[in-house]
C-alpha cells in the first residue's frame, strides 16, 4: 500500500511496480476497436514510451503493445496504483498550496472505484469519460501539484500534464482542455484512432475533476421528474405514478433514488448485473430481479397500493417496453406513465447501448470481434426500442429524450421518430430541455454544487443548513412565483439530503440554484469557513449541464431556436470568462453527454478558504458563470430570460446587455423577401 508521500514523488520507476494486469472484482471497460494501421500502432507505442526512460523502454514496450492488441488502447495497468483510491482529506496532500490540494482530492474521488465506473481504465462515467488516458498521467499530474506554488498554473492536454508555467496568482492554479480536436476531424472513427494514440480523451466532468458521483444528477432527475409530472400528468402527487427508464451506471444510477425521493414506482433496466448490484449494495435501489414475469407483477402491486418503490429489472429495457406492448395488447391495461432513457447512447457501438437480441457477454465478444455486425444489432435494436415507446405513446404515455442522444441516435438507425416540419434538431419526443427544464435553465437555475474537502460529514451538514436558510431568506425577501417554485423545491431536496445518503465518494452537494443563490450560498460557505464553523476549504462547482457551460443543441441548447444552437461561443466565452474572473481552475471540452463531435462544454472549480479574497473572486465569477447563459438565451428570444436579464442589470450597475427587439410583423419579412 502507497502513501500520499510516494503518490506525490512522480512515476515509481525504481524499482517499477509489478505488473499485475487488470484487477479482478472491478468492471472493466469494453475492448475498443481503433482499426489503427501498423504504422498507426507503432506510434500509439511510441507515443507511450516517451514518459519513460530508454533503459526501461524495451520492456514497457511489450506490455503496453498487447495491452494495445488486447484492450484496443494503452491505460499502463503496471502503474495503477496500490493506494486505496478514496477522496482524503486536504490537510494529507503533501502540497504547498491548498489548491493544489483541493485539486488532488478532487482527482482522486474521480477514481474511486465506488464512484468511479471502470477504475483501473481511468473512466469516470458513461462509457468512456476519462480523467486521465493512461496512468503515467496521473502520476505526473499529482506530482506537478505537489510541487506548485501559487505563481504557477499546471496546463492539461487531453489529460496530458504539459507542464508548470510561471503565472500570476489571480490566474487559474490549473487549465484544462480535452478533446479540442479541429471541427473537420471531430468524428467519432477519428476519434477513436486518436484516443487509442494517446493524444486525446473523451470527457465529461470526470476530465475536470468535478464529478460527485451519481448524486451529481440525483436533484437534476428529481426536478425533470416532478415538472414532467407537472405538464404531462397535471399532478404535485406521484403515487402510484409509474416512470419506466433504463441505465444504472455512473450518471443513470441515480434515476432509482429520484424515483424514491419523488414518492412514485421507477422501473429501471440494467444489463450489467455488476452496475445493478453496485446500487443496490449502496441503497440507491430497493429491488432487483432478473425475471421479466416478476417485474411485471411487482408493478402491478406497487401500483395498485400506490408505493414508492425502485425496482431493478436485470435485463434489456427493450424486452422491458415490449412486455408492456404486450400487457396493453392483451390487457386493455398501461402500466406506465412516464418514460425515459439514459443508456449511455453517445457512445451507442462501444458499450453506451447493448442490443436486445444478445446477451451482455455475448454483446462484448461481437463489439471486440465484429464491430459492423455489432452496429447493426445496435441499430436494429433501436427501432425495436422506440417502435415500442411509440405504440405506448398512443395511449396517456409520455416520454422524453433525457439529453443522451437517444434519439438521435434512433433517428440516425431509421427509427421512427420524426416530427412533422421539425426543427433540424427536434424529434417526435422532446428533450427534456425543451419541454421540462428549458424554462429553468432560462430563469437562470441549474445543477451547482460543492465538496466539503475535510471530507467531515458534519461539513456537509452545515452547508446544508446554511444553503436552506439562504433560499429561505430569499423567499422572505420577495421573490417572483416562478423563482419561489423552484427555491421551495430547493428547500425540500435540501432539507431531505441527508435522510436519503446520498454520498458516495466525496462529502458532496448538488443543488439547482440560480445566479443570487449561487453567490449568496458561496459567501455563506466562506463565511463558516472563516470563523470555523467549517475546518476546511470548500470547493464550488457544477454540472457542465447547465445554463451558460454548455453549447449542445440536442440537449441543454435544444430550446433555442434562432439558429445558434449549433454555435460553441457561449460554452468557450463561459471557459475563458470564469479564468478571468477568479477560479480555481478551469475546463473546456469536446464531448460529453450526447457525445463526441455533438457539444462544446466548460466547467471550473472555485476554492473557497474563508478568506475576503475568496469571497471576491465567488461574487465575480459565479455571476458571470449565470448571467452569460441568460443573456444568450434572452438574446434568442426567450421571455423569461429577457425578464431575469433586465432585473439583473437594475441589481448591478456594471452588467450592461444588448437587448432584443420584437419582429412579430410577419407580412413584413415576407414582403421583404419577395422577388
Amino acid at each position: 500500500m502507497s502513501s500520499l508521500q510516494m503518490l506525490c514523488s512522480g512515476l515509481p520507476l525504481w524499482p517499477l511496480p509489478q505488473n499485475q494486469g487488470r484487477w479482478a472484482g472491478v468492471p472493466h471497460a469494453p475492448v475498443r476497436t481503433p482499426n489503427l494501421s501498423p504504422a498507426e500502432e507503432q506510434l500509439a507505442l511510441r507515443n507511450a514510451l516517451r514518459y519513460f526512460p530508454p533503459d526501461i523502454q524495451e520492456l514497457l514496450a511489450q506490455e503496453f503493445a498487447q495491452e494495445l492488441r488486447l484492450y484496443g488502447h494503452i491505460y499502463m495497468y503496471r502503474f495503477s496504483p496500490s493506494i486505496e483510491m478514496r477522496a482524503y482529506p486536504i490537510e494529507q496532500y503533501p502540497c504547498r498550496t491548498r489548491a493544489a490540494a483541493a485539486i488532488m482530492h478532487m482527482i482522486m474521488n474521480n477514481l474511486d472505484p465506488a464512484v468511479a465506473q471502470f477504475p483501473q481504465e481511468l473512466v469516470t462515467y458513461g462509457g468512456n469519460g476519462q480523467v486521465f488516458s493512461n496512468w503515467a498521467q496521473f502520476w505526473l499530474t499529482m506530482y506537478y501539484l505537489s510541487k506548485m506554488t501559487e505563481e504557477q498554473t499546471l496546463v492539461m492536454y487531453s489529460g496530458h500534464p504539459l507542464g508548470l508555467f510561471p503565472s500570476s496568482p489571480g490566474a487559474p492554479r490549473l487549465v484544462i482542455t480535452n478533446g479540442m480536436v479541429i471541427p473537420n476531424y471531430s468524428s467519432r472513427t477519428e476519434y477513436e484512432k486518436l484516443f487509442a494514440l494517446g493524444v486525446t480523451m473523451y470527457q465529461m466532468t470526470a476530465g475536470s475533476y468535478c464529478y460527485i458521483g451519481p448524486q451529481g444528477i440525483v436533484h437534476g432527475t428529481v426536478l425533470t421528474v416532478l415538472n414532467a409530472a407537472r405538464r404531462y400528468l397535471g399532478v404535485e402527487d406521484l403515487a402510484g405514478k409509474v416512470f419506466v427508464t433504463s441505465g444504472l451506471g455512473g450518471m443513470s444510477g441515480a434515476q432509482a433514488k429520484a424515483a424514491v425521493i419523488v414518492g412514485c414506482i421507477g422501473v429501471i433496466a440494467e444489463v450489467d448485473k455488476a452496475a445493478l448490484v453496485k446500487r443496490h449494495q449502496q441503497g440507491w435501489l430497493m429491488e432487483v430481479t432478473d425475471s421479466l414475469d416478476h417485474c411485471i407483477g411487482r408493478l402491478r402491486e406497487a401500483r395498485k397500493n400506490k408505493e414508492v418503490l425502485s425496482l431493478g429489472y436485470h435485463g434489456n429495457v427493450v424486452d422491458l417496453w415490449e412486455r408492456l406492448v404486450h400487457e396493453l395488447d392483451t390487457t386493455g391495461e398501461l402500466l406506465v406513465d412516464l418514460g425515459s432513457d439514459q443508456t449511455s447512447c453517445h457512445n451507442p457501438f462501444n458499450g453506451g447501448y447493448y442490443p436486445v437480441q444478445l446477451s451482455f457477454v455475448e454483446a462484448q465478444r461481437l463489439m471486440a470481434s465484429n464491430p459492423p455486425a455489432f452496429k447493426d444489432l445496435v441499430q436494429e435494436s433501436l427501432r425495436r426500442h422506440i417502435s415500442a415507446i411509440n405504440r405506448l405513446a398512443k395511449e396517456n404515455f409520455f416520454f422524453w429524450d433525457y439529453g443522451n442522444a437517444f434519439l438521435l441516435e434512433a433517428h440516425r438507425a431509421g427509427a421512427d421518430v420524426a416530427k412533422k416540419d421539425a426543427k433540424k434538431m427536434e424529434f417526435r419526443y422532446p428533450s427534456y430541455v425543451q419541454h421540462i427544464m428549458g424554462d429553468i435553465f432560462s430563469q437562470g437555475f441549474g445543477p451547482f454544487r460543492w465538496v466539503c474537502t475535510s471530507g467531515d460529514p458534519q461539513d456537509l451538514a452545515v452547508t446544508d443548513q446554511l444553503a436552506a436558510s439562504v433560499l429561505e431568506k430569499a423567499i422572505a425577501d420577495g421573490v417572483k412565483a416562478s423563482v419561489k417554485l423552484q427555491y421551495m423545491d430547493n428547500i425540500r431536496w435540501i432539507r431531505e439530503a441527508a435522510k436519503h445518503q446520498l454520498v458516495v465518494g466525496s462529502q458532496a452537494r448538488i443543488l439547482y440554484s440560480d445566479q443570487k443563490g449561487r453567490v449568496a450560498i458561496a459567501v455563506a460557505i466562506n463565511q463558516a469557513i472563516a470563523n470555523g464553523k467549517i475546518k476546511a476549504p470548500v470547493v464550488l462547482s457544477r454540472d457542465h449541464h447547465d445554463v451558460s457551460g454548455t453549447d449542445s443543441p440536442f440537449r441543454e441548447t435544444s430550446n433555442i431556436y434562432d439558429g445558434s444552437a449549433f454555435c460553441a461561443d457561449m460554452a468557450v466565452q463561459n471557459f475563458v470568462g470564469d479564468a478571468c474572473r477568479g477560479a480555481t481552475w478551469v475546463a473546456l471540452h469536446n464531448g460529453g453527454g450526447v457525445g463526441w463531435g455533438e457539444v462544446i462544454n466548460g466547467g471550473f472549480g472555485l476554492m473557497l478558504d474563508g478568506s475576503p479574497e475568496a469571497e471576491y473572486k465567488a461574487r465575480m465569477m459565479l455571476s458571470w458563470d449565470v448571467s452569460n447563459g441568460v443573456a444568450r438565451r434572452c438574446w434568442s428570444g426567450n421571455p423569461k430570460a429577457y425578464e431575469i436579464i433586465c432585473q439583473t442589470m437594475q441589481e448591478n450597475s456594471g452588467l450592461e446587455v444588448t437587448l432584443p427587439h420584437d419582429v412579430t410583423d410577419e407580412c413584413m419579412l415576407q414582403q421583404a423577401l419577395q422577388p
